[in-house]
């Protein structure tokens, strides 16, 4: 498990700051493709610390080296190969039309970076979402400060090595410490602030980048509903949602939060959701190499109260429920039909616990989940068409997927983002790019304007032309 971390001091903070400062300008007037470069060392470095980081994320709460590879390390990978094969690309200028009224001119869109960039990562995943929003920040042209979390300090010691081997500091930094590092670091003026983690602290990093007037990306979570309807064939589901609830031990944002069974799937559902977990994990899953554990204490007692007082409520769990406080480890756990108004349906789960409801019809679905805040993610399992239109045209989410699970956030070529509670702003592949991009409008007047046949006096023959441009351009 997790050892004391190191803070940096805020001395130290306001030096890297400052030479940060001191160089932005020079980072975002360079090329293709030294940007390019960059990236190729950034993932040449990242392949040298692979064991090193397998090693550091068990320590930190048993993470199986394969996960490390499939989750942490390969979607970083992903996102710098693809933004070195788009970015000469993605940061040419592009031409855009122009209206009859602006006869004479030309216009076009060029990619200029933010400047100065602060990236604030969580602790589930503590090296993909560090190092991909990093990959974006990059790929644009700015200098970055990196804040990781302080749950995963093994991790953190070698994302820190990453770091100083891949890059100088004046582009790129990383920088340890708690809330008063954080606090810190959104007490000063970046150009752009992206952070993954709780609405609650988004809200705070929101307050904290409005006193500069800073833009923000805000990768936030909520309650991610998952639907099986009367169509849905549970035995080509269920692997599916297993695997996108308890990988991670459920420590995801886009973890299905819970799910909403049509009422002739239920028993059907539930039984082979206990197998496969069992498939998964054995019998004890807590003697599997391929279970995680809760992050830490903190966790482990607010998922331990959310399940105590969902079942003094009512709710009643079909399967799992074993937990070991020293080890901050609990069981896969299914609960169903939890009340509507208990705490693991009031709020995000983040944890290895399963709430099951029954339906049903498609109404009582829309108003359970329209009910709460929109997700980061729904995910829709139905053989019909119909079925599945209704759904998506009735809810809104961040993102959405149609007989899977969580996959959505590796296709580089969609967005990845919430939409209010659940996030602001977009990420991953050319997306991201944009997010620490501005997008400049720039025109070209070669010839005579249109305006300059309307500027005052207004006789009646301009006035003529007024009327004829309101009519008819």
């Amino acid at each position: 498990m997790a050892t004391a971390f190191n803070e940096t001091a805020i001395s130290v903070l306001e030096e890297v700051y400052a030479l940060q400062n001191s160089h932005y300008t020079s980072v975002g007037k360079t090329k293709a493709s030294e940007r390019i470069k960059k990236l190729k060392k950034f993932q040449k470095v990242i392949l040298k610390f692979r064991k090193e980081l397998q090693e550091a994320m068990w320590k930190d709460y048993r993470k199986p080296a394969a996960e490390v590879d499939l989750t942490e390390i390969y979607p970083v990978l992903q996102e710098i190969r693809f933004a070195i094969k788009h970015l000469k690309s993605w940061m040419r200028p592009k031409r855009v039309a122009r209206p009859l009224t602006m006869i004479g001119s030309t216009s076009w869109v060029t990619y200029e970076p933010k400047g100065m960039c602060l990236i604030i990562a969580p602790w589930n995943y503590p090296m993909q979402l560090l190092f991909a929003p990093l990959v974006s920040a990059i790929a644009a042209g700015n200098t970055v400060i990196l804040k990781p979390s302080e749950f995963t300090t093994h991790t953190v010691e070698v994302l820190k090595r990453i770091v100083s081997e891949a890059f100088e500091e004046k582009e790129i930094a990383l920088v340890e410490g708690g809330v008063d590092v954080s606090t810190s670091l959104l007490n000063m003026k970046f150009s752009h602030i992206f952070f993954t983690g709780a609405p609650e602290i988004g809200k705070v990093v929101m307050s904290a980048a409005s006193k500069h007037l800073s833009s923000v990306t805000l990768e936030l979570g909520g309650k991610s509903p998952t639907i099986i309807d009367e169509t849905t064939n549970i035995s080509t589901v269920v692997p599916r949602i297993a695997w996108a609830k308890f990988v991670n031990a459920g420590q995801i944002c886009i973890a299905p939060d819970y799910v909403i069974v049509h009422e002739s799937k239920m028993e059907e559902f539930v039984q082979k959701m206990t197998q496969q977990i069992r498939k998964h994990y054995g019998e004890d899953a807590m003697n599997s190499p391929d279970y995680l554990r809760v992050i830490s204490s903190k966790h482990f007692l607010r998922l331990k109260g959310y399940l105590d007082n969902t079942v003094k409520d009512g709710g009643k769990v079909i399967y799992g429920g074993a937990m070991n406080e020293a080890q901050n480890y609990i069981e896969p756990t299914l609960v169903i039909n939890p009340p509507e108004t208990s705490d693991l349906m009031k709020h995000e789960v983040f944890g290895p616990i399963l709430p099951i409801i029954s339906f049903k019809n498609k109404e009582e679905v829309i108003e359970l989940i329209n009910s709460k805040e929109k997700p980061l993610a729904i995910y829709i399992y139905s053989r019909s068409r119909k079925n599945i239109k209704y759904f998506i045209e009735n809810t809104s989410a961040g993102g959405t997927c149609i007989n899977m699970s969580a996959v959505h956030v590796g296709n580089p070529n969609l967005p990845f983002g919430g939409i209010n509670n659940s996030g602001i702003g977009k990420s991953r592949g050319h997306y991201g790019f944009i997010e620490f991009t501005n997008e400049r409008a720039v025109l070209h007047q070669k010839l005579p304007s249109a305006v300059e046949f309307m500027s005052p006096p207004y006789t009646k023959l301009k006035q003529r032309l007024i009327d004829l441009t309101l009519k008819y351009l």
